[in-house]
């Protein structure tokens, strides 16, 4: 009889897998023991074994695609078996499986669900068919207001394209705004200093004998921003079509001239205008403004034919040569699993636990000098890190309430010392465990730390390397790192970060020396640990790096 295997749970964290690689396709004979599929967890790319005799009849996803926990794998039966019902129902047929998850239930047919009572709708206005209103534009990406800086048009003023209607400041920049309409100004949304909210109603423009302007202001008014029907074509500020139900892919701000406020007789142009001209070298006084009392625009400078330039009028300045324009790129990057699962797991953990830190620094002088003459004689080559990590195991089994969790309605304190690693790999941190780290020799720590460094870049750690820690140590002190600030892996109530020994001058004896120094920050789980308590730690700890020869008794 045909048998599903279910994706298992192939690690304590993990909730859905990856198919890294099929070692067996649709057709081929399967063996008990035989090499299905590699599948990528959160923590390590593990390969999965079968537990039956028979052909493997179906895949339940392809290479690169990912399952949950539980979701249907494979189907391995009897060649020409019926397993449609399998198919549609794995759970139906999935026994125990060997790594010990529970057969798949079948998922209850979807209720039909009736729509939620709508919330009571505000009259639509369709500002499409509203030509004289002016709504307040975004002028910066993150602009969600405008304030009124300065109003250049009273209500009743004629207004040409091009005149500048208002001074708005963004978060960005005080910016002015140019009308895209001909009219007579019929209304203002707001006055100077008040806020407007992006596509507010900021102004009406039209002819007063045509334009209903308390009818155009009560019905906008009456209808929120969005539930403002927008289905029809929009002008934007510099007069071009604007389709707002469709958003296109790229939309370039609106190009907002700068005012040069002169009221003294000197040449009145916006900054744009100057730049433009600077660039094209045009002498501004041969420029003829077709803005407000001559002003200069943009559109001016654009239009200005370098013919009519005056006879003998030298160019102000020489634009230096256009330098090569950089282009900005992006790379949106897939997110592992791996690092899926870290950034749950620490953000669960920093905005859970309290964290609270303690930093001590450490004369690292004896274990320096210890590190060299132990290396002469062991088998395997001592690190500093090593020293910490046995230091940290003796420490613990001193203070107990250090090597404890929060379960929430009780605190688990352990008679074990395990000790978590983290080891960076080029996908994200994996903590590997060295267990009862305080029974074990400096070289017996060396040996096991090094291997699990090396299957974790190799990816062939198993969920026993990383599960069970009760107290983390992290070491950025290779890196030059002086001292840092971890974030608790869970369920340690603890974390030591280590930084790098460095030499600096100490005072020994009352004179002045050089020292190696080391400096250490504990991230404690303030519901487990208190101040006192990880102070008590860090000074037991320092008692032992200082007189290394302690740990060997």
């Amino acid at each position: 009889m045909a048998e599903a295997i279910l994706m298992p749970r192939l690690s304590d964290t993990m909730t859905e897998g990856v198919i890294a690689a099929w070692h067996k396709k649709v057709g081929d004979a399967v063996k008990k023991g035989d090499l299905l599929a590699e599948v990528e967890t959160d923590k390590a790319t593990m390969e999965l074994e079968s537990y039956k005799d028979g052909t493997l009849l179906h895949v339940g996803a392809d290479k690169g695609q990912k399952l949950q926990v539980n979701d249907l794998l494979a189907i391995i039966g009897k060649p020409g078996e019926d397993i449609s019902t399998l198919v549609k129902n794995p759970g139906a047929g999935s026994e125990p499986q060997k790594q010990g998850q529970p057969a798949q239930q079948p998922k209850p047919a979807a209720q039909p669900t009736s729509p939620a009572p709508a919330a009571e709708k505000a009259p639509s206005v369709d500002i499409s068919k509203m030509e004289e209103v002016i709504l307040m534009p975004r002028l910066s990406d993150t602009m969600t207001e405008g304030v009124i800086a300065a109003w250049h048009k009273n209500v009743g003023d004629p207004v040409k394209k091009g005149d500048v209607l208002a001074d708005i400041e963004t978060d960005k920049a005080t910016m002015e705004l140019e009308s895209y309409k001909q009219g007579n100004l019929l209304f203002q949304g707001a006055k100077q200093g008040d806020k407007i909210q992006v596509n507010e109603l900021l102004a009406i423009i039209g002819d007063a004998a045509k334009v209903d302007v308390k009818k155009i202001v009560s019905a906008i008014k009456g209808s929120p921003v969005s539930q403002v029907t927008t289905s029809g074509p929009v002008e934007n500020t510099k007069g071009e079509k604007l389709q707002r139900s469709e958003q296109p892919a790229k939309v370039e701000a609106p190009a907002i001239d700068q005012e040069n406020h002169s009221g003294n007789g000197r040449l009145k142009a916006s900054p744009l205008a100057k730049k433009l001209a600077a660039e094209k070298g045009i002498d501004l006084k041969a420029v003829q403004g077709s803005g407000d009392d001559g002003r200069i625009t943009k559109k001016d400078i654009e239009n200005f034919k370098p013919s009519s330039q005056p006879q003998g009028k030298a160019v102000q300045q020489q634009r230096p040569a256009a330098q090569p324009q950089v282009q900005l790129t992006t790379e949106d990057i897939p997110v592992s699993q791996m690092r899926k699962v870290i950034a749950k797991r620490l953000a669960e953990s920093k905005f859970t636990a309290p964290h609270f830190y303690l930093t001590m620094s450490i004369d690292m002088d004896k274990a320096v000098e210890s590190r060299a003459k132990i290396n002469e004689v062991s088998p395997a080559k001592i690190s500093f890190n090593d020293f910490v990590l046995k230091a940290c195991a003796l420490a613990l089994k001193q203070h107990p309430k250090v090597n404890s969790s929060w379960f929430g309605d009780h605190i688990r304190r352990y008679g074990y010392v395990n000790i978590g690693v983290a080891v960076a790999v080029e996908e994200g941190l994996l903590v590997p465990v060295v267990r009862n780290a305080d029974t074990k020799s400096l070289s017996q720590i060396a040996v096991e730390v090094k291997e699990f460094a090396q299957k974790a870049k190799d990816k062939k750690l198993q969920p026993q390397d990383w599960e069970g820690n009760t107290f983390t140590i992290s070491n950025l002190g290779m890196f030059g790192i002086e001292d840092f600030t971890a974030i608790i892996n869970p369920p340690d109530a603890c974390i030591l970060a280590i930084g790098a020994i460095q030499q600096v001058p100490v005072v020994k004896e009352g004179q002045i020396k050089i020292g190696n120094v080391m400096k250490v920050t504990m991230s404690c789980d303030h519901r487990v640990v208190d101040g006192a308590t990880g102070s008590a730690f860090l000074q037991t700890l320092k008692g032992l790096l200082e007189e290394p020869l302690r740990m060997l008794v």
